[in-house]
């Protein structure tokens, strides 16, 4: 069966925002107008197509990314709903991972808040193209020109107007469109609203006329032709606009910005249409590169995989989802095309998998297709060992696809089921959560022999255990939320190990001389071989990395992993017939124990980046609480006629902050809390970790 939309007619967009800034509401509005919902779901009603989890509707939040397909003037949308609250940071990372562009909402009021940084940043990583929509100019307080101001301030990006709104608050009616020069105003507000051209309004042309100028010296400065153009005619056809507009979006060198109120549906219409336009076709950008291969540099030129039906097949895995029809894998195929019954390879993991049924998503519901071609983005049914991230490639061009970058989890808590017969239940279903959630992480306490589960936040572990109960039918109790504590060393040392065993017949032999040193913040574990002359064979020193790494997992203070150090094997001694690799690595993790402990191991703890929006007269008690909370206070600003205050706070005084904000607050308080870095804990706290510990 041929492709149905050619290549150049597909737009693959996320939108993201932070937390309450629309983006479910406007992506209901897009689902409406394109017709593929015949009412349009609201956030506050629990009926939306994207929330469908029993959890997303109870809390008003997004939690998963939800993937739905539309049509819009014979274009296909495949749109991604991601969450806005931090603790689901992941599924903002892996969507943008796979999409071709990105609609960046940002609240009217508030401008540029902290998950948009945060998210912002992830775009950056991934060079998404992305426009920005100014939402909610309907609310009181709403300033697109401040909101503006925002973007430039907080993301160093060069904003360009598109659009300039009519009227503001309840008066909010309309806006200048700039690229054509005229007047958009809504009829009435009931959904479906329609909408006319109009002329300029008076009092707004002077502002528009400028406005326009901006617009047309920033975007044709980036073709030769259209200058030619604009010189010769004093202006340019709309056409030539858009196409230099196309470029400069998708290049970054700069970011349309464009406005609306999505809940009164004023500016979705517009936004589809800048969609289309502006954001790119898969044509329209570079091809994925190949994953870089062990020891090689990341940044390095690479292959890139041609966007081609007729080229080999490959697809990249995103996302898991275990419902009651079975495991769903969605993946976005990046090259050529595959149908039910095909064979391919998991490149990642060196096994084949069959494809079964495949299907197009729409939210929760589906519809099969029977094949898929480069640029879609589908749903395979019955993939046994494919885990997000993971390549599946044609088995004739067997490439590993450029991998995601996964968030630290940063808090634990045990779990443990409420009868002894739910035990082996509990593990797979926790299992399959981990599958899906590559932010949680599931260990084994070796002694207590506790279930540890490991999140981005308290509200993160809070779902999971929810979804344990009502998806898997298994009630767990829950041990207070943990912090994830690392360990590291503040100075270097040099430390020389010799394991020897003697127990009849041949023994073990193995001394090895390595130097620790600690690196900067995130810096890792990397390990450099300095030996020369044979004094450690060749084959034996991947036993020595091994054995370092296997054992910085329990570091020498409190049991907590190691982090941020460099080891380099200078040097040491074999026996022709005693010595092994085995023996290496004993040796290895023995110089690793006893050379940490004279290196000034640390405690380190996670710090996270705070901001608290208050009423203006309750800053002082705001302020206060959080400097008793070992808080450093960083900026305080005016946002409307709130304050937001921002500052980094260590996790462990954080929890169950938001009960006390409230009572201090009278309600009328909201905070934001994300990662930020780890640092060395005070003394005391130290002395009371490791007492714990002991």
């Amino acid at each position: 069966m041929p492709r149905t939309t050619p290549l150049e007619k597909i737009r693959n967009i996320g939108i993201t925002a932070h937390i309450d800034a629309g983006k479910t509401t406007t992506t209901e509005r897009i689902l409406y107008y394109t017709g593929v919902s015949h009412k349009a779901g609201e956030v506050h009603d629990g009926n939306t197509t994207t929330d469908y989890m029993d959890q997303e509707r109870e809390r008003g939040i997004t939690i998963t990314s939800a993937a739905v397909t539309c049509e819009w003037k014979d274009h296909r949308i495949n749109i991604i709903d991601t969450p806005g609250h931090i603790d689901f940071n992941i599924e903002v990372n892996r969507s943008l991972r796979v999409l071709d562009g990105a609609v960046f909402i940002i609240e009217g009021v508030a401008g540029v808040q902290p998950q948009s940084e945060t998210n912002w940043r992830l775009a950056d990583r991934y060079n998404v193209p992305r426009l920005v929509y100014i939402n909610k100019m309907d609310r009181t307080g709403a300033d697109f020109y401040r909101a503006v101001q925002t973007l430039k301030d907080k993301l160093g990006i060069v904003p360009l107007e598109l659009q300039l709104p009519i009227g503001t608050e309840d008066q909010f009616v309309g806006l200048v469109d700039l690229v054509e020069m005229k007047a958009v105003v809504w009829e009435g507000g009931e959904l479906g609203a329609k909408f006319h051209d109009a002329p300029i309004p008076d009092e707004l042309k002077a502002k528009a006329a400028e406005y326009r100028q901006a617009l047309l010296d920033t975007a044709l400065s980036l073709d030769d032709a259209a200058m030619e153009e604009y010189f010769e005619k004093g202006d340019v056809a709309v056409a030539t606009l858009k196409r230099c507009i196309k470029k400069g979006t998708i290049g970054g060198t700069f970011r349309p910005v464009l406005c609306g109120t999505s809940f009164k549906n004023k500016g979705v219409q517009t936004l589809l249409d800048a969609v289309l336009d502006y954001l790119p076709s898969p044509m329209d950008v570079p091809g994925i590169k190949v994953a870089a291969e062990e020891g090689e540099d990341e940044n390095a030129e690479r292959r890139r995989v041609a966007v081609d039906d007729d080229a080999p097949f490959a697809g990249l895995a995103f996302k898991i989802i275990n419902d009651k029809y079975g495991t769903l894998t969605f993946v976005r195929v990046y090259s050529g095309k595959l149908a039910s019954g095909d064979m391919v390879l998991n490149t990642t993991k060196g096994h084949k998998e069959r494809i079964g049924r495949m299907f197009q998503m729409h939210a929760d519901k589906r519809a099969e297709i029977k094949e898929v071609y480069a640029g879609d983005i589908v749903a395979f049914v019955g993939l046994k060992d494919t885990g997000t991230g993971d390549t599946l490639a044609a088995q004739g061009d067997p490439v590993v696809l450029e991998r995601m970058a996964f968030p630290v989890p940063v808090i634990d808590v045990s779990v443990e089921p409420k009868t002894k017969e739910a035990v082996e239940k509990m593990t797979l279903a926790l299992q399959k959560l981990a599958g899906e959630d590559p932010s949680l992480r599931l260990r084994t306490d070796q002694e207590s022999g506790q279930t540890i589960l490991s999140g981005m936040g308290e509200l993160h572990l809070e779902i999971i255990v929810d979804r344990l109960r009502r998806e898997y039918g298994v009630d767990a109790a829950v041990g207070a939320p943990q912090v994830a504590y690392r360990e590291t060393i503040s100075r270097p040392h040099t430390e020389t190990y010799t394991h020897k065993k003697q127990s009849g017949g041949s023994g073990q032999y193995a001394e090895v001389k390595v130097a620790f040193e600690p690196l900067e913040r995130n810096g890792g574990i990397v390990f450099e071989n300095k030996v020369v002359g044979g004094s450690v064979p060749k084959e034996y020193i991947p036993a020595v990395d091994k054995g370092i790494k296997a054992q910085s997992t329990t570091g020498v203070l409190a049991g907590f992993p190691t982090v941020d150090f460099k080891f380099t094997l200078l040097d040491g001694k074999y026996h022709d017939v005693d010595s092994s690799a085995l023996a290496f690595e004993i040796a290895a993790k023995a110089c690793f124990r006893e050379g940490m402990k004279k290196a000034a191991p640390v405690i380190l703890e996670p710090i996270m980046d705070v901001e608290v929006t208050t009423p203006p007269d309750h800053v002082g008690d705001v302020v206060g609480d959080l400097n008793r909370r070992r808080g450093m206070i960083q900026n305080q600003e005016m946002a409307a006629t709130s304050v937001v205050v921002r500052a980094h706070v260590p996790l462990k005084e954080m929890f169950g902050y938001i009960s006390d904000l409230r009572s201090m607050t009278k309600g009328r308080a909201s905070f934001t809390m994300q990662f930020h870095h780890y640092d060395p804990v005070p003394r005391n706290i130290a002395d009371e970790i490791m007492a714990k510990s002991a």
